[in-house]
């Protein structure tokens, strides 16, 4: 998590936030798959729901393109 995101606390809340949506997608992705999802500083103000748009279309587009 790059320090352009935000003081500890707001890096903190949004790796948790990040950790939590990805968390519940994990049987969308096929066996043995690797992801990095990288924070933005535009991610520490982002709501949860924000989050888990942006990571949907980003997995969709992805798992699309197989």
């Amino acid at each position: 998590m790059n320090k352009a995101v935000g003081n500890a606390v707001l890096r903190n809340r949004v790796q948790r936030r990040l950790r939590a949506v990805m968390a519940a997608r994990l049987t969308d992705l096929p066996a043995g798959s690797l992801t990095v999802v990288r924070a933005l500083p535009a991610t520490a103000t982002s709501s949860y729901d924000e989050l888990v748009a942006d990571v949907d279309g980003a997995l969709q587009r992805v798992l699309g393109a197989r």
